[in-house]
């Protein structure tokens, strides 16, 4: 593995109208990126991926689907992974003071322009042959492929949508207020580790990340779990505790801003700018997710020319989209992307 690539722009100005010194955009390139200059710009074409991270992780904790004959594959495909702005390794309240101070916020605007700007200027890429996103990556995908319909060849959009809707931002504003209920929030920032809000914040996760029929089953008792609230403790609030609340709290905050009509290209025409993606796009759903819900993804879908519905017929919920304990998931994506980039 080599070392993630950081990539630094000057004088970035954010969408909420604070103009930082400095914003740095943490990567890492998995395979090889045909790209070239001059008169051979056209190999850019061929084989660049771009996948941007979720809401929580980081670039190595969904990099086990970039591998030979992986869902992503790194023997054919460069796939650049992208960490998004407030996520602990880019610019993050954790990293950036500047960047912690009230009112001060990222949008899935500002992240794309700064990945723009590493695709074309550090890593020399004219075109993507697909932006692949799950979650909050689907967000950014989708605001790739209104902002820059020319350079996005395919987009693939799983379990998000381009729009946040009003019953998902219920489920974001609960999930504020577990971690600013805690008695360790001033009002601005966390003076201790809120341990209560944790707590709280991984049991409200964990009711709306798989579906009902996913805790009939009980698939976490063959990984070793004792318990539905061993599970809770070990397999949701230990990971959640490994990012910094302000991080979390941050991405809750561009999560909750999500539209791709709302920014000066589009000036909050979101049919508008649905209407502009020109890719050839696979909406791919979870048949069971309970707030990036089928029916929501189902009318996005409708509203890109060149569209492909295909949901995961999975009880994982939510969870079906970053499928790394769930091999029958993880065929049926493989498959889906496999013909896209056919």
């Amino acid at each position: 593995m080599t070392t993630p690539g950081r990539f630094v722009l000057k004088d970035f100005s954010l969408q909420c109208g604070v103009v930082l010194p400095e914003v740095e955009v943490v990567y890492q390139v998995y395979g090889e990126l045909n790209r070239a200059f001059g008169a051979d710009r056209a190999a850019n074409r061929t084989n660049a991926i771009l996948y941007p991270t979720s809401y929580g992780a980081q670039h190595t904790d969904v990099d086990w689907l970039v591998r030979p004959d992986g869902i992503l594959d790194s023997s054919r495909w460069g796939v650049v992974m992208v960490n998004m702005l407030g996520n602990g390794l880019s610019t993050s309240p954790s990293n950036c003071p500047a960047v912690a101070q009230p009112g001060v916020y990222f949008t899935h605007y500002d992240n794309v322009r700064a990945q723009f700007a590493l695709v074309t200027e550090e890593l020399g890429l004219d075109q993507l042959a697909l932006v692949y996103g799950w979650s909050m990556g689907a967000q950014q995908g989708y605001h790739w492929a209104a902002l820059y319909p020319d350079r996005v060849q395919r987009l693939a959009a799983l379990c998000g949508t381009a729009k946040t809707t009003d019953h998902n931002k219920v489920f974001l504003y609960s999930l504020r207020a577990a971690l600013t209920s805690d008695p360790a929030w001033n009002g601005e920032r966390f003076e201790a580790v809120p341990d209560r809000g944790f707590h709280t914040f991984a049991q409200i996760y964990a009711s709306w990340a798989a579906s009902q029929a996913y805790y009939r089953a009980k698939p976490y008792l063959a990984w070793g779990y004792e318990s539905l609230e061993d599970y809770i403790l070990r397999g949701w609030e230990a990971g959640y505790r490994q990012r910094d609340p302000h991080n979390l709290l941050a991405m809750i905050d561009t999560w909750l801003r999500c539209d791709v009509g709302n920014n000066p290209v589009y000036n909050g025409d979101y049919a508008r700018a649905m209407g502009a993606i020109a890719a050839q796009t696979l909406v791919m759903p979870a048949a069971t997710d309970l707030y990036f819900t089928p029916e929501d993804c189902a009318a996005e879908a409708a509203l890109i020319a060149n569209a492909t519905y295909r949901p995961i017929p999975s009880i994982w919920g939510h969870r079906a989209g970053n499928p790394y304990q769930n091999p029958e998931d993880e065929a049926f994506i493989r498959q889906a992307i496999a013909e896209l980039l056919a």
